[in-house]
C-alpha cells in the first residue's frame, strides 16, 4: 500500500484524497522527493556515467551479484516483488531480473540523473525517485535491498526503520555496506560514505529496527591484504587526486584473477562459512 509522505493516508494514483499531497512527475519518473531529485549530498550525481561505463567489466561488482542473487535464492527464493533502495544506474536490478523473470520489479534513487541510466537497463521496472528515509509503502514488498547505500546517508537507523515498514509480515533485507573504519581512506570520501562499519555495529541497528538476522558475514576477504595495501597506497592523496577509473578499470589479467578469487570465496560463503574481517559485509535479514 502507498500512503502520503504528509499524513500517512492511503493513497489512490499517488495522490492523497485528504490533505492534497501528491507526488511529482520528473523526466517521466514518479518523484515523492523531488527537492532531492538533482542533487543534495550523499552522492555526487556525476558518477553515475563513470558507474555505468565500468561496473559491468568490474570484478568486485560482478561478484556482489552473484553474492546477492544466491542470498534471494537461499532466503527467500519465492518472492515476487523485490525494491532496491538506492539503484543507482540499475545494475543490481537487471541481474535480478534475468534470474526471476517473474518478479515485480521495483527500484529507487534519490538522483533522477541514476534512474535515467537505469530505464535503459530496466524498460519493464517501475522506477521512482524517494528519499529512502520517507519511503511511501507500508508492507508492500516481500524483499527489499540496500546495495552500498546506508554508508551514504547520516541517519541510517532511520532508512532501516522505513524499509522495515515497506516490508511485507516475514519480508527479507538484504543489505551490504563496506566495513571496517580502520580501512576508511581518501576514496570513502570522495564517494561520500559517512562510516565504514563495523560487524556488530550493522548487526545492532538492523534489529534494532525490527528484524531478525539470519546472515551475517563478510566478504572480499580473501582479498582484504591487497585491499589494504591500496588503501595504505592512497592513504595520502587529496580528494582531488582520485582517480576512479585507475581504481576500478583494473588491467584485465588483475581483474579476472580478482574474479576468480571471489568466485571461491562465494563458494565458501555458500557452504555456511562466515568470514569475521573483508572489505564488505552482506547480512540477510528477516521483518519481525
Amino acid at each position: 500500500m502507498m500512503i502520503c509522505l504528509k499524513c500517512a493516508n492511503p493513497l489512490v494514483r499517488s495522490a492523497c484524497s485528504r490533505c492534497g499531497w501528491a507526488g511529482k512527475n520528473i523526466d517521466g519518473f514518479e518523484a515523492f522527493a523531488p527537492e532531492y531529485a538533482q542533487g543534495g549530498g550523499g552522492f555526487e550525481a556525476s558518477y553515475f556515467k563513470q558507474l555505468a561505463e565500468l561496473e559491468g567489466a568490474n570484478f568486485w561488482f560482478q561478484s556482489r551479484n552473484d553474492l546477492i542473487q544466491w542470498a534471494l535464492s537461499k532466503y527467500h527464493p519465492d518472492f515476487r516483488s523485490f525494491l532496491e533502495i538506492g539503484c543507482g544506474t540499475g545494475f543490481v536490478l537487471s541481474g535480478v531480473t534475468e534470474k526471476y523473470p517473474e518478479a515485480e520489479i521495483f527500484g529507487s534513487e534519490i538522483f533522477i540523473e541514476g534512474l535515467r541510466f537505469a530505464s535503459q537497463r530496466l524498460p519493464n521496472a517501475r522506477l521512482m525517485q524517494m528519499d529512502a528515509r520517507a519511503i511511501p509503502f507500508v508492507e508492500e514488498f516481500d524483499a527489499i535491498g540496500a546495495f552500498d547505500v546506508l554508508e551514504h546517508i547520516e541517519e541510517d537507523e532511520t532508512v532501516l526503520q522505513e524499509m522495515h515498514a515497506a516490508l511485507r509480515p516475514k519480508g527479507t533485507l538484504l543489505v551490504t555496506v563496506p566495513q571496517h573504519p580502520w580501512l576508511w581512506s581518501p576514496l570513502d570520501d570522495y564517494a561520500h560514505h559517512c562510516r565504514r562499519y563495523t560487524a556488530s555495529e550493522l548487526s545492532r541497528k538492523v534489529t534494532a529496527a525490527g528484524f531478525t538476522v539470519l546472515r551475517d558475514t563478510s566478504f572480499v576477504s580473501l582479498l582484504l591484504p591487497a585491499m589494504l595495501a591500496s588503501r595504505l597506497l592512497s592513504r595520502n592523496k587529496s580528494v582531488d587526486e582520485i582517480d576512479v577509473r585507475t581504481e576500478m578499470q583494473l588491467p584485465n589479467l588483475l581483474n579476472s584473477a580478482f574474479r576468480w578469487i571471489l568466485r571461491a570465496e562465494s563458494a565458501l560463503i555458500r557452504t555456511g562459512l562466515d568470514f569475521p574481517l573483508g572489505g564488505s559485509r552482506l547480512l540477510v535479514a528477516r521483518k519481525t
